[in-house]
C-alpha cells in the first residue's frame, strides 16, 4: 500500500504509470485495445472464423491474431462459443418470461435448482419487484403450465411467481449491439 499526495492510500506507485500507457492490476486482464473490440465482434457474428479469416478481416497477423483470441481466452472475456437455435424448430414452440421471488439469502440454492431444469434457457438475479426473471421454453402450453405450477412455483423458497408469455422475439443471431 501507498500513500497518495492527499495521504490517501493507494494501491499503485506511480512509477508503474506512464503517460498513453495502461499498465493492468496484478490479477486483472489488460483493458482491451480496438483491435481486441473488433476481433470480439467477429466472432460474435460468427463463432466459426478460422484464424486465417480472423486474420483478414482485421488486417493483422495471423500469429497476432491467434495470441490475441488466447489472451482473450485466458483472461476470461472469451468464455465460449455456441450455436443459436431457433427454439421453434428446436421443438419448444412457446416461450415465456418467468418472475420469481425468493426467500431472503436463498439465491444460491434456488440457482443450483433452476440450472437443473433443462427448458430454462436464461436466468437472472435482479432488482425490483422480483428476484429472479427466467427465461423458459416448452414444446406446448400444457408444458409450460406443469413447468410453472408443477416445478418452479413449488420449488423450495419461491414465494410468488409471475408469467409473462412471448409473443414475439427480437433475433439473436448476432444482431446484437455493439459493445
Amino acid at each position: 500500500m501507498f500513500q497518495t499526495r492527499a495521504g490517501i492510500p493507494d494501491e499503485w506507485p506511480r512509477e508503474r504509470v506512464r503517460v498513453g500507457h495502461v499498465t493492468p492490476r496484478p490479477g486483472h486482464p489488460a483493458p482491451l485495445d480496438e483491435t481486441d473490440r473488433r476481433l470480439v465482434e467477429q466472432l460474435r457474428a460468427d463463432g466459426r472464423l478460422s484464424m486465417r479469416a480472423l486474420a483478414e478481416r482485421l488486417h493483422i497477423s495471423r500469429a497476432s491474431a491467434y495470441s490475441r483470441v488466447e489472451r482473450l481466452h485466458r483472461d476470461g472475456v472469451i468464455t465460449g462459443y455456441t450455436a443459436v437455435v431457433d427454439p421453434e424448430r428446436y421443438g419448444f414452440g412457446i416461450s415465456a418470461y418467468v418472475y420469481l421471488k425468493i426467500s431472503q439469502h436463498s439465491w444460491k440454492a434456488v440457482r443450483q435448482r433452476v440450472l437443473e431444469i433443462p427448458e430454462v434457457w436464461h436466468g437472472a438475479l435482479v432488482s425490483g419487484d422480483y428476484d429472479l426473471v427466467l427465461l423458459v421454453r416448452a414444446p406446448d402450453a400444457h408444458s409450460l403450465r406443469d413447468l410453472v405450477l408443477s416445478r418452479l412455483q413449488t420449488m423450495p423458497d419461491v414465494t410468488s411467481s409471475h408469467t409473462v408469455l412471448i409473443l414475439d422475439e427480437l433475433p439473436a443471431d448476432g444482431h446484437q449491439p455493439e459493445l
